[in-house]
């Protein structure tokens, strides 16, 4: 998977490297560089690595991977997701200081808004304070999709910071964001009428693209061009087949293909996507990425997120069949990545288990939903419905969306990070 958070660790991975080698290079007489601390994790955060890139991220992507069987987050949890927040409704990937107040410097995030509106959504609600027209719960989600959709751009979509141009990731996440708020992200339009899934299929290349047949761009390059991505094309497939993340198993079986459209239609363009995934997979039974730069081994790396997205894809799209040797892979292969990956990692096995019906208590010998648990504070335990029966946008509506309703309710997919 070519994500933002991932790029930011390639990164924050390559300064290291460049830092190593310059004191390879240096005199014998200069000193050793000073050891770099260890990064301080705040109470309640989930994950022992640095949160710079994706604290906000992992903790929102635990809070539905715990949601999607049944167990509610800490409170100490819910609490630091909260505190993120800036007063506006957006979040940043991280705030260090949650008591300094945003200000135009600061570094807003549509992704990170867009995934802990969708954690918060599905979070069990407090009572509201006396005089309150709401929770704060609710109060928090609704502000951010109220800022997502302040900054909607003139082409009906998002990029993944305010302002900057539309992408197939960022745009799929902020309509699972308002789905599951109980938006209808097709009426959400701009002032000349255009609509998320307008800006979505500006990124779906044609069945007669020879190198990506159906496959979404995560954006044209600066002639215009458009380039098969994997992690766009599952993103952008579940946000146009208005599927939820812990959406799969789809009956009956469906046969991957593809079909142009004149004009093309945002479920038909999701499902070219899929056929897109199944024949990708077909190759080696996985997803591959280009290795680190400076890598001693040029040669592609298996790509365990952006395999475990496409099996969330193809579960959701009704293509199980396809994603069964994938699924098969990562249970024998991913449970380490996950030790190494954290919460986020964790999380995305746990909704390829659950697109596939797969036991995540029984993955490849590991116990996924143990392993996440274990990552941050104890939770709560078993969670209610009493606090979500009255919510039309509640966490538990948007896994069951069909694809009969994908214009008026689309719902976006949940990655570990994005390619900016």
């Amino acid at each position: 998977m070519t994500t933002v958070r991932r790029a930011a660790a390639a990164l924050a991975a390559t300064a290291v490297l460049c830092t190593a080698g310059a004191a390879i290079a240096a005199p014998a007489a200069t000193a050793a560089p000073s050891p770099v601390p260890s990064p301080v994790i705040p109470s309640g955060l989930y994950g022992a690595n640095d949160p710079t890139y994706d604290g906000v991220w992992r903790q929102s992507l635990a809070f539905i991977a715990q949601h999607s069987v049944g167990i509610e987050p800490a409170q100490e949890s819910v609490d630091f997701l909260m505190a993120q927040q800036c007063d506006s409704g957006a979040f940043t990937s991280y705030r260090p200081n949650p008591a300094k107040t945003c200000d135009p410097a600061t570094m807003l995030d549509t992704n990170a808004t867009a995934v802990a509106a969708q954690a918060l959504a599905g979070t069990e609600r407090p009572p509201a304070v006396k005089g309150a027209e709401t929770d704060p719960v609710t109060k928090a989600f609704k502000a951010a999709a109220g800022w997502l959709k302040g900054i909607q751009n003139p082409d009906g979509g998002w990029g993944y910071n305010p302002g900057s141009p539309s992408d197939a990731n960022s745009t799929s996440i902020v309509i699972g964001a308002l789905a599951a708020i109980g938006e209808k992200p097709g009426d959400v339009k701009t002032a000349t009428g255009r609509t998320p899934y307008d800006a979505l299929l500006t990124f779906a290349l044609p069945c007669s693209d020879k190198a990506g047949p159906g496959a979404f761009a995560y954006q044209p390059d600066k002639t215009g061009k458009l380039f098969a991505n994997a992690d766009a094309t599952a993103a952008a497939a579940l946000a146009g087949l208005g599927k939820g993340i812990i959406a799969g198993n789809v009956q009956p079986q469906q046969n991957p293909s593809c079909e142009d459209k004149t004009p093309q239609t945002i479920d038909r363009a999701a499902l070219n996507g899929a056929s897109y995934l199944a024949a990708a997979l077909a190759k080696t039974g996985h997803l591959t990425s280009p290795p680190m730069p400076g890598a001693a081994d040029p040669t592609e790396q298996p790509d365990f997120g952006n395999t475990a997205d496409a099996v969330v894809a193809l579960g959701a799209s009704g293509h199980t069949k396809e994603a069964t040797g994938a699924l098969a892979w990562l249970e024998q292969n991913a449970p380490a990545w996950a030790r190494t990956g954290g919460p986020a990692a964790y999380a995305q096995l746990i909704f390829a288990a659950k697109a596939m019906g797969a036991d995540p208590h029984k993955f490849g010998g590991t116990d996924l939903v143990e392993a996440l648990n274990a990552t941050g504070p104890a939770p709560q335990g078993p969670e209610t419905t009493a606090n979500h029966e009255e919510d039309e946008g509640s966490f538990d509506m948007w896994w069951i969306i069909g694809i009969g309703t994908v214009v008026g309710v689309g719902i976006g997919f949940l990655l570990s990070g994005r390619k900016k």
